[in-house]
């Protein structure tokens, strides 16, 4: 029978509040295992070792999507499809991994026949389950135990609200790890180059900056108002980089400094030296910094334009803060 309208996003609540149940119940239930599993993980890095996840069902897409997970924080991590290896994909296992077998049951037959393979081939194996006294967790090393008190499936089927405490289990997992091993933005990067979360960690400014004719420079003894207006609007910029008599950024002289300097400056202001309403000491940064830091100083001191220094101090780039969102860093 088709559902009204209300009753559709009824039962979409009660689902959610349902999922939320096990998720709270499962923060509740969080003990000294999962310490241990943190050292244990932590002890397979040290030794060069993998993690290797293994489940059936939905588990396996869970399973599937930790390794991910993991491999994504520099811990290296696999998934061993049960009845694979039972044909010859065991050959991925080393001595000193860390298997991590899913089952919501704790009964699950796959697993429970992998567990003593995976023991014979000297690996360690922790339980991720919803039945802390089942045969795979007390058979298993570790345990991360989630609770799920009720599933979200009207007919009490369909993995649900278990699945979804199997995998923030996980998650929390590899949160803790990342932050343990003092993983940097940089570090990230390296094992995200592709897509725009790749664009986002790897670029610097030196690729995102307004360089040549686009990047007025001016010396700004030599410099007035004028002249430093016609450079800016020559160049398309919001601002124009002045300089010392070998190259050095002393100031910039923006918009904002423009108006001011026609409202305050006299009805000559126009002829007079931009030295008198340039900003000195602007913000700057390098050219080799990544370009997510630019986007902090913008935020941070609520600036609309940046000039990139190189080693010497020399403005070697521009960006204008409405560059950001057309490559996307914002």
């Amino acid at each position: 029978m088709p559902l009204d309208d209300k009753t559709i996003l009824a039962k979409a609540r009660n689902c959610l509040a349902i999922e939320k149940e096990a998720l709270e119940a499962t923060a509740q239930v969080l003990n000294e295992d999962f310490v241990a599993v943190v050292r244990a993980v932590e002890g397979v890095v040290k030794t060069g070792n993998k993690v290797i996840f293994s489940g059936v069902g939905k588990n396996a897409h869970i399973a599937e999507k930790l390794t991910g997970t993991l491999n994504s924080i520099g811990v290296p991590s696999c998934f061993l499809d049960p009845t694979q290896a039972l044909h010859g994909d065991l050959g991925l296992c080393a001595e000193g991994d860390l298997a991590i077998l899913l089952s919501n049951s704790g009964a699950t037959s796959e697993m429970l026949r992998l567990l003593p393979l995976f023991e014979k081939f000297g690996l360690h194996t922790v339980a991720l389950t919803g039945a802390p006294t089942s045969e795979l967790a007390r058979g298993a090393d570790f345990r991360l135990v989630y609770s799920a008190p009720r599933e979200a499936c009207p007919l009490a089927l369909a993995p649900t609200a278990s699945t979804t405490a199997a995998l923030a289990l996980g998650d929390a997992l590899a949160m803790v790890l990342l932050e343990s091993s003092g993983l940097t933005r940089e570090d990230f990067a390296k094992y995200h180059p592709a897509g725009t979360l790749g664009m986002t960690l790897l670029l610097r400014v030196k690729d995102i900056m307004r360089t040549g004719d686009a990047c007025p420079v001016l010396t700004e003894a030599k410099t007035t108002v004028q002249e430093a207006i016609f450079a800016m609007t020559k160049a398309k910029a919001g601002a124009v980089a002045l300089v010392d008599d070998h190259g050095r950024l002393t100031g910039i002289f923006t918009d904002g400094d423009f108006r001011r300097s026609a409202l305050n400056g006299g009805i000559d202001f126009l002829q007079k030296p931009v030295a008198q309403f340039m900003t000195r000491n602007p913000r700057s940064i390098s050219t080799e910094v990544l370009a997510v830091e630019a986007l902090k100083l913008f935020q941070q001191f609520k600036i609309s334009d940046l000039m990139a220094l190189d080693a010497e101090k020399k403005p070697a780039g521009y960006i204008d803060v409405q560059d950001l969102p057309k490559l996307k860093i914002l």
